[in-house]
C-alpha cells in the first residue's frame, strides 16, 4: 500500500507516524513545501511549544472548541491529552504541566518535538520530500461503475498515484511558515466543500488613541462580553495585556474565537465589555469601600482603587468619567463612589481591528459532515483522509489546538 501525506506539520507528521506504526509495509510519503517539517509547531508557544493541555477530562477539553467539538469527540476520546504525553516522553520528550493547565516540553524548545519525529522517520519507512510544493490533487475513478478512485499528486518534479492520500495542509494563519491554504484547493478539487474562512486567537485593535499611556499594563483576570454578527452573547475570562494599540492575551484570544466570523472596523466598529474585577461582585465592592472609609475617611479615593488596579489604569478610569479620585473618601458621595465601582464592572470599549499577523488558527475549513469523525475519512471519496486544521474545528488558547491536530493525525494514520 502506497500512502501520500500532503503538509509536513502537526498533523502530518502524526499522521506519518500513525500510517507507519499501524500498517505494517505501508510505503509512506510525507510532502513538505518548506526545507524543514513542523516550521508552525516550532514556533507556537513563543517558541515553547504547547504541546496540549494539562485537563484530563475529556469531555472538558472538547468544551474549549468553539467550533467542531462534537466532530473531535472519537478522535480525543481515542489519543486524549494524558496519551499524547505519555507519546512523546516514549519518544523522548519529556513534558511538564505548568499552573495554567499548558503542556510543555521540559526542554522549553519546540524543536524537540519535531526533532522526535525525524528521528522515528530516520528509523522507519517514511520517507520525508522536503522542498516539495504539490500543485495538484486528482481524483480519478477507476471504473464508471465502481465506486474505486485513483489518487494523484502533481508536484514540480513528480506525478505518482497512491492507494492513500491524508490531506494536513493547515490552515491559512502564520502564511511565513508556509500555511497558505493550498489544502483548501486540493480538497475541493476532491469533489469537497470549504466553510467561510476567519482569523482566530487574534489580538483586538480598539478605537482609543490613549491607550499608549496603559501599554504594558496586565491583569491576571478581567471578564470580556460581546456579541457576535448573530447577536449571540459571548463571554469569556482570564489574563489580559494592554497594548499600545489594544488588548491582547488568553481571554482576547478566546473571545477572538468566538467572533471569527463577526466582522469590525473604524467605521463600524463592535461593542466589547469588560468587567476588571470578575472575582467581586458589585455588592462586595461596594462593602469593602465602606470598611475602607470607616477606618480611613480622610485618605484619597485612589489609594483604595489602588489596591485593585494599577495606578495607570485608575487614573484612565476616571477621565474617561470624570471623577476626581484626588479627593478625601469622606468629601464624595455615595453615588460618585458607586458610579465608578460600577463602571470597573462595565467598561465599554470599541473593537474597530484584529492584530495583524497574529492570528494563529484559521477558523472554518473543510465541511465536518463530509468527513467520516470516526476514521477521518472522506464520505465522498474512499481513500481520502483529512486531519488538522484544515478541518472546519478550532479550539481556543492553551494546546487545544495542538491536540486536536495530534488525535485527528493519529487517527487518519490508522487508515480504516
Amino acid at each position: 500500500m502506497k500512502v501520500a501525506i500532503v503538509g509536513g506539520g502537526a498533523a502530518g507528521m502524526m499522521a506519518a507516524y500513525s500510517v507507519a506504526k499501524n500498517n505494517s509495509g505501508a510505503e509512506v510519503h510525507l510532502f513538505e513545501k518548506n526545507k524543514n517539517l513542523g516550521a508552525k509547531v516550532i514556533i507556537s508557544g513563543g517558541g515553547r511549544c504547547n504541546l496540549t493541555t494539562g485537563i484530563l477530562d475529556v469531555v472538558q477539553v472538547l468544551k474549549n472548541y468553539p467550533r467542531g467539538s462534537r466532530f473531535l469527540k472519537p478522535a480525543i476520546f481515542s489519543f486524549p491529552p494524558a496519551d499524547v504525553r505519555e507519546f512523546f516522553e516514549e519518544l523522548g520528550v519529556p513534558t511538564k504541566c505548568e499552573d495554567d493547565n499548558r503542556v510543555f516540553p521540559v526542554s522549553n524548545n519546540g524543536y524537540d518535538v519535531v526533532a522526535a519525529f525525524e528521528r522515528f522517520f530516520d528509523k522507519s519507512n517514511v520517507n520525508v520530500h522536503l522542498n516539495t510544493q504539490i500543485a495538484e490533487v486528482c481524483v480519478n475513478k477507476k471504473n464508471e461503475q465502481e465506486s474505486e478512485f485513483e489518487l494523484k499528486i502533481k508536484s514540480s518534479t513528480t506525478s505518482e498515484f497512491f492507494d492513500k492520500l491524508i490531506l494536513t495542509t493547515g490552515g491559512q494563519a502564520y502564511r511565513h511558515t508556509g500555511s497558505s491554504g493550498d489544502g483548501y484547493a486540493f480538497a475541493e478539487a476532491c469533489g469537497h466543500s470549504v466553510t467561510d474562512l476567519g482569523p482566530s486567537l487574534n489580538s483586538f485593535i480598539l478605537n482609543d488613541s490613549r491607550l499608549s499611556e496603559l501599554s504594558g499594563v496586565s491583569l491576571k483576570r478581567v471578564a470580556l462580553k460581546a456579541r457576535d454578527a448573530k447577536n449571540k452573547k459571548h463571554e469569556c475570562s482570564g489574563p489580559v495585556l494592554i497594548t499600545h494599540k489594544g488588548l491582547t492575551g488568553p481571554v482576547v484570544f478566546a473571545m477572538s474565537a468566538q467572533l471569527s466570523f463577526t466582522e469590525f472596523s473604524s467605521d463600524s466598529p463592535r461593542t466589547l465589555f469588560v468587567d476588571l474585577l470578575p472575582d467581586f461582585s458589585i455588592n462586595e465592592l461596594f462593602n469593602r469601600f465602606d470598611n475602607y472609609f470607616a477606618l480611613n475617611p480622610k485618605k484619597f479615593f485612589k489609594h483604595f482603587l489602588f489596591d485593585f488596579l494599577p495606578k495607570s489604569l485608575v487614573d484612565y478610569l476616571a477621565s474617561n468619567i470624570d471623577i476626581n479620585i484626588d479627593a478625601p473618601c469622606d468629601s464624595l458621595s455615595k453615588k460618585t463612589v458607586h458610579k465608578f465601582l460600577e463602571y470597573t464592572k462595565n467598561v465599554e470599549l470599541k473593537l474597530i481591528g484584529r492584530g495583524k499577523g497574529d492570528e494563529f488558527v484559521t477558523a472554518g475549513g473543510v465541511l465536518r459532515s463530509e468527513i467520516d469523525s470516526k476514521s477521518m475519512q472522506s464520505k465522498i471519496v474512499p481513500g481520502l483522509y483529512f486531519a488538522g486544521e484544515i478541518i472546519d474545528v478550532d479550539g481556543i488558547t492553551g494546546g487545544f489546538n495542538l491536540q486536536a491536530s495530534w488525535a485527528t493525525g493519529m487517527l487518519a494514520g490508522i487508515l480504516n
